[in-house]
C-alpha cells in the first residue's frame, strides 16, 4: 500500500534540510475536515530557519509540486501546511489492498524481532478479581497486535506464586487447615484462610514470625510446605484457567516468580563482582542515588531469603538468554512504578545495553469500587467470575427484550456480555485509574463495545440481504467519493497505521477509539447513502465499502480480544 504520510515527508524533506523520518513524526491528521486530509505544523522550524511559522508554512507550499497522483491540493492555514489527497488514487489504493488478502493490515513489520509481554500475573491462593483485568486485557491486546504486524511475540503470565504470603497460607493450613474443604470452591477457602491468618499476624508477633519462617522453609525446601504450596498453586491454576477460557487468552509461558528463586546467589555475585552490593541492617541492597532513585533496591532480607525484586531481575537475565528480545514489556499497574525503575536500573549491572533499552514498565491506574480500594486481606473484591457471568445474563435480558426469536441467544449473550467488558477496559487510556461502576459496564448504548458489534452486524445484513459481494475490477472508485463514503475510506486506509500507533506508544484504547470512529462514520455513511439503489455500479460500490468496513471492524474487534457475532 502506499504510503501517503511517507510520500508527504519526502515532499517536505525536498523543501527543508529536514530528514523525512523526522519530518514523518510530526505530520498529523487535522480533526476538521475542511483543513484537509494531513497536516505539517512549522512551529518547530521558526528558531532554526529564523523566520515566522507562517512564512516557513508558504515557503514549504510553494517549493513542493503537488502531485496529481497523490496530492490534490496544498493550503496553508497559520502555521500549517494542508494536505488534500487524490480521492480518486485513495479509493483505489484502499479497494485493492482490501481485496488481496483475507487479514486486512497485516504486516511483515516486526519480522525476526522478539516481544516479550509479561501481563495478568494473577496471586496463587488469591482470587481472580477485576483489579486482574486491565493487566490481562492490555497485555492481550498488545499480544495480539505485535504478533498481527509480523513479531515473534512471547505472552508470558508471570505467577505471583512466591513471597512471604505463602509462609501465612502454610501456617493457617498447619492452625486450621482440618476446618476447610479445599477441593470445593478452593479460591473462596483460601482468601478466608488468609484474611482470619492476616487479622492473626497483626495481633500475634509470634504467628507472623513462624509465617517468616516457613517462607525461609519453603526456599530451603521443605518438603512439607513444598507439597503445601504446589496443592495450593494447583488448585489456584484451575480456578485461573477458567477465566482464561472464557476470554480466550491463552499464553506461551506460566514461568512465575518461584522459577527464579534459585537463582538469587548467581544475581547477588554479579552484583558484588560489579561492586554494587552493600549491606544495611543484614540486609543486602545496591544504592542507586547516583541515578536520582533515593530508595535503594532490596536485594536479600537479613533473614537470608529473597524478595520479588531479586526474582525479576532473575527473570531478566533467563529472558535475555532466552529470548533474545527487543522489548521487555510488563503490564503492571503504576504503584509499581518506583519497583520497575530500581530493576531496570540494577539490570544494567546484569544484561547488555541491547536488553537494557528494551525493558518497559507499561503501567496502567488501579482499579476500584465505588466504595473504595480493593483489598483481599479484608475479603473486599469484586471477583471477575462474577463480572463475566452477571454481564452475559444482563446480555441475555437485553436479547429477550429486544430480539426473542434470535437464533443462538446464548453465544450471542457471551460475545456481547465479554465484549462489552473488554471494550469498557480498553477504550480509556491505560495510565487512567477506572471506577468500576456496573452502570456503567452494563451500559449497551453509546461507545461500547455492543456498539461496534451492531455496526459489525448491520454491514453483515446489507451483504446478507443482496446475497452477493460485488468483484473488485466491478467497483467504479467515483461512485464512493461523496464526503460520507470517503470519511470511511480514509480511516480504513489508516487501519495499519492505527496498529504500529498501538505499538509504539503500547496503548490499545487507540484502536478502540479508532472503531469507534468506524462505526461512527459507517452510521452516517449508512444513513446519508442509499446503499440499496437503482444504479447497479452505485449500488456495487457502496455494497463494497459496506463489506471492507465490516472486515476492518471484525478484525479491529478480534485483535483487542472481542468476538463478533453475525446477528444481534
Amino acid at each position: 500500500m502506499i504510503k501517503i504520510k511517507d510520500k508527504i515527508a519526502e515532499y517536505i524533506e525536498k523543501a527543508t534540510n529536514l530528514k523525512k523520518e523526522e519530518i514523518a513524526e510530526y505530520i498529523e491528521t487535522p480533526k476538521e475536515l475542511e483543513k484537509g486530509d494531513y497536516a505539517f505544523p512549522c512551529f518547530r522550524l521558526a528558531k532554526e530557519m529564523k523566520k515566522s511559522p507562517q512564512t516557513i508554512a508558504e515557503e514549504i507550499k510553494e517549493k513542493i509540486e503537488a502531485s496529481t497522483e497523490i496530492i490534490e491540493k496544498i493550503e496553508t492555514v497559520g502555521a500549517y501546511v494542508n494536505f488534500y489527497i487524490n480521492k480518486e488514487m485513495l479509493v483505489k489504493e484502499v479497494i485493492s489492498e482490501t481485496a488481496k488478502e483475507e487479514q486486512y493490515g497485516k504486516a511483515t513489520i516486526g519480522e525476526g524481532k522478539n516481544v516479550i509481554i509479561e501481563y495478568s500475573s494473577p496471586n496463587i491462593a488469591k482470587p481472580f478479581h477485576i483489579g486482574h483485568l486491565r493487566t490481562t486485557l492490555i497485555g492481550n491486546a498488545l499480544y495480539r497486535t505485535y504478533k498481527y504486524l509480523g513479531y515473534n511475540t512471547i505472552g508470558i503470565n508471570h505467577l505471583g506464586d512466591y513471597g512471604t504470603q505463602f509462609g501465612k497460607m502454610i501456617e493457617a493450613y498447619k492452625m486450621w487447615g482440618s476446618e476447610y474443604d479445599l477441593e470445593e470452591n478452593p479460591i473462596d477457602k483460601m482468601v478466608e484462610m488468609y484474611v482470619r491468618i492476616n487479622a492473626l499476624c497483626k495481633e500475634d508477633e509470634e504467628t507472623l514470625e513462624r509465617c517468616r519462617k516457613n517462607f525461609k522453609l519453603l526456599e530451603e525446601g521443605d518438603r512439607y510446605c513444598l507439597e503445601l504450596w504446589n496443592r495450593f498453586k494447583d488448585l489456584s491454576m484451575k480456578e485461573f484457567q477458567k477465566i482464561y477460557e472464557i476470554l480466550d487468552i491463552k499464553f506461551d509461558s506460566f514461568k512465575g516468580e518461584a522459577s527464579y528463586a534459585n537463582q538469587k546467589e548467581e544475581i547477588i555475585k554479579k552484583l558484588e563482582k560489579r561492586g554494587k552490593i552493600t549491606e544495611s541492617e543484614g540486609a543486602k541492597i545496591v544504592g542507586l542515588e547516583d541515578v536520582g532513585i533515593n530508595t535503594p533496591c532490596l536485594i536479600q532480607k537479613a533473614d537470608g531469603s529473597s524478595i520479588y525484586a531479586t526474582r525479576d531481575l532473575a527473570a531478566i537475565v533467563y529472558r535475555a538468554k532466552t529470548y533474545d528480545f527487543d522489548k521487555c514489556l510488563y503490564v503492571v499497574a503504576y504503584e509499581q512504578n518506583l519497583h520497575f525503575k530500581q530493576i531496570f536500573e540494577v539490570a544494567k549491572y546484569l544484561v547488555d545495553e541491547k536488553y537494557q533499552k528494551g525493558l518497559k514498565h507499561v503501567s496502567y491506574g488501579m482499579v476500584s469500587l465505588p466504595t473504595g480500594k480493593m483489598s483481599t486481606r479484608l475479603g473486599n473484591v469484586l471477583k471477575i467470575e462474577d463480572l463475566l457471568n452477571e454481564t452475559i445474563e444482563k446480555a441475555k435480558e437485553i436479547i429477550e427484550e429486544k430480539n426473542p426469536n434470535l437464533e443462538n441467544k446464548e453465544e450471542v449473550a457471551q460475545k456481547v456480555g465479554i465484549g462489552a467488558i473488554i471494550f469498557n477496559t480498553l477504550s480509556t487510556a491505560t495510565i487512567k485509574d477506572q471506577v468500576f461502576d456496573w452502570n456503567i459496564a452494563l451500559n449497551f448504548q453509546g461507545e461500547t463495545g455492543p456498539y461496534i458489534q451492531y455496526s459489525y452486524v448491520r454491514t453483515n445484513s446489507v451483504i446478507e440481504k443482496l446475497g452477493y459481494i460485488p468483484k473488485v475490477e466491478d467497483i467504479q472508485a467515483e461512485k464512493i467519493q461523496d464526503e460520507y463514503s470517503f470519511n470511511l475510506i480514509k480511516l480504513i486506509y489508516n487501519f495499519q497505521d492505527i496498529l504500529i500507533q498501538v505499538t509504539e506508544k503500547e496503548e490499545p484504547s487507540i484502536l478502540s477509539r479508532y472503531l469507534i470512529d468506524v462505526a461512527k462514520n459507517f452510521s452516517s455513511f449508512y444513513n446519508e447513502n442509499k446503499i440499496i439503489c437503482e444504479d447497479k455500479k452505485t449500488q456495487d460500490a457502496r455494497v463494497y465499502l459496506t463489506y471492507i468496513t465490516g472486515k476492518v471492524l471484525k478484525q479491529g474487534a478480534e485483535i483487542l480480544g472481542i468476538k463478533m457475532p453475525d446477528k444481534m
